[in-house]
């Protein structure tokens, strides 16, 4: 059992290093925007990788080994070392690639540690707009702004945002599978749930997804075929700003279902959700 001051150092040196990571990955990405890469494809024809998403990768390994030598790593693009501290990290050093290479401006790198299954710290850099989304368990989520001296805190209550939000005014994000068949059902949701709220956004980005839904710009967001990568880091923040996350029925959110919501609307856009057989 630690102590309330040695839990509040370890959320620390975690918040620290995920923050650390994540600007040295996002520097190595803006600056290789600019300079060319190499294009391949992952899962399918349709699922981009470049060479920077394994550069960013291994700028985010470099930091974590010499902050937290002892921690466990698991990176999208093959990171996989064992630790003995209890601690594990999930990297994604580049969310949205496709994103990244058509030069739109929605992609990210997103790392979460955690312990035991349960994350603690989580971090979303958003090298394109100079934001990073920060929140470590129980201390709630904040927004830093590169050139801003302090952070804003991040809260979703029955009171912010849209007042009153309904479902119907709602505005909801999304992502699709680059899988064919899978592409084929998210669409048979998507068209259950576009008629019942304001609009729906696909940003590209799962872990900017959840951010937005944390900072208030969209008021819900679900998708189905995310990792523990992509989600962890948002998932926390969004948690953090007091917004509703999970996924099918009363399960934690996971590769079937990730979804997340203002309080406000959480209720009814779960039963949608239901509904929609999503």
């Amino acid at each position: 059992m630690t102590s309330p001051s040695e839990d509040d150092a370890l959320l620390d040196a975690l918040a620290a290093a995920a923050v650390e990571a994540a600007l040295a990955a996002g520097h190595v990405l803006w600056a290789g925007r600019r300079s060319g890469y190499q294009v391949a494809t992952k899962s399918s024809t349709t699922d981009m990788v470049t060479a920077m998403d394994s550069a960013a990768e291994a700028a985010v390994v470099e930091v974590l080994a010499r902050l937290r030598p002892d921690d466990a790593v698991q990176g999208e693009e093959g990171t996989a070392t064992e630790g003995t501290s209890g601690i594990c990290w999930v990297v994604d050093p580049l969310d949205g690639t496709t994103n990244y290479l058509y030069d739109v401006p929605a992609w990210s790198v997103s790392l979460a540690a955690g312990r035991d299954g349960v994350t603690l710290a989580g971090v979303v850099r958003d090298p394109t707009h100079a934001e990073t989304f920060t929140a470590t368990t129980g201390r709630g989520a904040w927004l830093w702004t590169d050139g801003e001296a302090e952070p804003r805190r991040l809260r979703r209550d029955e009171q912010s945002g849209r007042v009153p939000l309904q479902l119907a005014t709602a505005l909801v994000g999304t992502g699709f599978s680059y899988s064919s068949d899978r592409r084929a059902e998210q669409a048979a949701v998507l068209t259950h749930i576009l008629p019942r709220v304001r609009d729906i956004r696909r940003l590209g980005s799962a872990a900017l997804d959840l951010c937005a839904v944390a900072a208030g710009r969209l008021d819900a967001y679900y998708e189905s075929g995310t990792h523990a990568w992509d989600r962890d880091a948002g998932l926390l923040i969004a948690a953090e700003a007091g917004c509703w996350v999970g996924g099918r029925g009363e399960e934690p959110a996971s590769i079937e279902l990730t979804a997340a919501a203002a309080p406000a609307i959480a209720a009814d856009f779960r039963r949608l959700l239901a509904a929609a057989g999503a």
